[in-house]
């Protein structure tokens, strides 16, 4: 089998080297940025490049001509996605080439977040009250009935980039009409307080084969706006959170037609009424090297499974899961003042990992007590917040 695997973002290694691995023809479509990056060349028979990784006339242009050149040699099999933003370009290639797996409806649900709130309070799935910045009288009438503070968030951005906390109807209207032309692509949505989580999990003839339920002890949001330190563990298995929100997890992957892929999908449990709502999905591993905190605690790499069920769907073969171990793994990731900061001080047992990164300090601890991963955690994030920690303003966007 040959597959075309697209990326703007260096990523996904993992896939590329289990892809090839699998006895497939594996192909890169990434920016000419990257063009210097550790990509596992060896597990790659080429690799093509575009300018920069906007969605633009001319990029799908470019791409179209250039997959069409490919395919008079060459047949392509599948198209993966390994990113967020990469999503929109493989379902149009799907399209326009007439190649199996998500079109670009399905793939809606999975990249704009409006869609996916639609979507998801449709099928009955609880959501944060919100709406479209598209009519004014619209907006005046969630500020009027809609209690505030509200977060105004992008549609089509990852994590908690590009959002802007507002507090009354005068604070909206300003952000609003600083938007301009661009008030379409974002949407406005009430501020939960509460605990948020993420379900990573692997998904087989649509119904889940794999799913690893997790808590951000500090939340996206407030790490990329508070300059926090990024922390996220396990939950207790079969406990209350672990059953509702695999529960909810898989009424979101069958509203949204979710067949086979990895997805990330985020929930948040409202300190005021204790229920969990839906955030967002992601057709995607997820990010900021929590697939590795997953590995520690279940033995099961995302990545290298979505590579192998990726080909057992395509050569038209039974995918099998691996044994799951449920142990109990969580990560804590900091910017440091320091470019090459010192942590040879942290030297317990359970750390199984460490962050290779200019100004960054960071760690996975696993263990087959919970309390165990809190402590160090907790522990961990006072040694740091004193020893290293620095904060930088949140980006308007991703990084490669």
């Amino acid at each position: 089998m040959t597959f075309l695997c697209i990326s703007f973002y260096f990523k996904g290694t993992r896939f590329l080297e289990a892809c090839a691995a699998a006895g497939n023809t594996v192909y890169l479509l990434t920016k000419k940025s990257l063009e210097d990056s550790p990509w596992p060349r060896a597990s790659l028979k080429d690799i093509f490049y575009l300018e920069d990784d906007a969605n633009t006339p001319k990029n799908y242009e470019d791409m179209r001509k250039g997959v069409a050149w490919l395919l008079r040699e060459s047949k392509i099999d599948r198209i993966v996605a390994l990113d967020d933003f990469d999503v929109e370009k493989a379902a149009y290639l799907r399209e326009e080439f007439r190649i199996p797996g998500m079109g670009q409806t399905t793939a809606r649900y999975f990249r704009d977040k409006l869609a996916m709130r639609i979507k998801a309070r449709d099928a009955g799935i609880p959501v944060p009250p919100f709406s479209a910045l598209f009519n004014n009288e619209e907006i005046n009438h969630y500020a009027a009935t809609v209690a505030p503070p509200w977060v105004v968030k992008p549609r089509a951005e990852a994590s908690s980039l590009g959002i802007k906390k507002v507090h009354s109807a005068d604070e909206l209207w300003k952000v609003v009409n600083e938007l301009g032309e661009k008030r379409n692509n974002y949407l406005v949505e009430q501020f939960l307080p509460g605990d948020v989580y993420h379900v990573d999990v692997i998904s087989n003839e649509g119904e889940i084969a794999f799913c690893q339920v997790s808590k951000y002890l500090n939340t996206p949001f407030e790490v990329a706006h508070g300059g926090g330190i990024f922390r996220s563990q396990t939950v207790p298995y079969k406990g209350v959170e672990d059953e509702a929100l695999r529960k909810l997890t898989g009424e979101v992957m069958n509203a949204f037609g979710m067949k086979f892929s990895a997805s990330h999908t985020e929930f948040i449990r409202s300190h005021a009424d204790g229920h969990f709502y839906f955030l967002e999905t992601s057709s995607r591993v997820g990010g900021a090297h929590l697939a590795e905190m997953v590995e520690y605690a279940s033995g099961i790499n995302l990545w290298a499974e979505w590579a192998k069920l990726e080909t057992a769907v395509a050569t038209e073969e039974a995918y099998q899961l691996p044994t799951v171990r449920k142990d109990h793994a969580g990560i804590l990731i900091s910017l440091a003042r320091y470019e090459h900061p010192d942590t040879s001080g942290f030297q317990d047992p359970e750390i199984v990992w460490r962050i290779n990164k200019p100004h960054h300090v960071g760690f996975i601890v696993q263990s087959t007590s919970r309390e165990r991963v809190t402590e160090l955690l907790d522990s961990y994030a006072e040694r740091v917040f004193h020893e290293f920690h620095a904060s930088a303003p949140a980006p308007d966007k991703p990084s490669d």
